[in-house]
């Protein structure tokens, strides 16, 4: 039966790339595939995310940048906890789990999302996320779908790899990731200020953004360019007017 559904999605996906290697079919496939609204492929290593390598539509691609702005949500969890994570109601769920992601993704037009992990045996690649404008239960067979869909994903990412240097990656893949430097050589720059982990940093960048309503890419740039420093705990990050950090 599982052989059948990877037949069945590597020949559509074949159909869709028509002997292109581009990515953005793969992400249509896994919408398709999965008959759900939209879909992304959210990469992470080492638990930090460079960023979207595709996504369906504007709602699929807000869902990502929330994802990575906040730190949280399905898609996130999925990669964290190493499992498939469902919300079919995100707007009136059982349980609250995403305070800060919540509102805003369903204000996107979210109402039902779900992240599969993407995994080759035990190296875990990111998340397959999907979401749908009307609540609702995957069904047994798109939970089916979904899994084989997002096991063919992962494979796709590293085929598309495979011709590369160690250590790097295919110019096709840099294109197609919103690799997000600004944001991890800020989190460098506020790990040596404060004296803490690159992680640790990372959520202070987070917490900085969302507490004052602007998105990581703006207070990351702030920290590059100079203009934003963060200080020991007990006391604000503060504006700067230049100078080495």
């Amino acid at each position: 039966m599982e052989g059948d559904r990877r037949l069945r999605i590597l020949t559509r996906l074949v159909e869709s790339l028509d002997g292109d290697r581009r990515v953005q079919p793969l992400c249509q496939v896994c919408a398709e595939i999965t008959v759900t609204t939209g879909a992304g492929l959210m990469l992470m290593f080492d638990g930090v995310s460079p960023g979207s390598f595709c996504t369906t539509d504007a709602v699929s691609a807000r869902l990502e940048q929330l994802h990575l702005d906040l730190g949280e949500g399905p898609w996130v969890d999925a990669y964290q906890q190493d499992r498939v994570v469902l919300e079919p109601d995100l707007a009136s769920p059982d349980r609250a789990r995403w305070l800060a992601f919540t509102s805003p993704a369903v204000d996107a037009g979210a109402r039902a999302i779900f992240g599969f992990p993407m995994l080759i045996g035990t190296v875990r690649l990111g998340t397959m996320g999907m979401y749908s404008d009307r609540p609702g239960v995957l069904s047994a067979e798109q939970h089916a779908d979904a899994l084989v869909m997002a096991d063919v994903a992962a494979r796709a990412i590293l085929l598309m790899q495979a011709d590369a240097s160690p250590g790097t990656m295919v110019e096709e893949l840099m294109a197609a990731t919103d690799l997000r430097l600004e944001v991890h050589q800020a989190a460098g720059m506020v790990s040596a200020q404060l004296a803490i982990t690159v992680g640790e940093a990372l959520i202070r960048l987070r917490a900085s953004a969302f507490g004052n309503e602007r998105s990581l890419d703006e207070v990351a740039r702030d920290v590059v360019a100079r203009r934003l420093r963060f200080e020991h705990p007990g006391r604000d990050e503060r504006a700067v007017g230049g100078g080495d950090c």
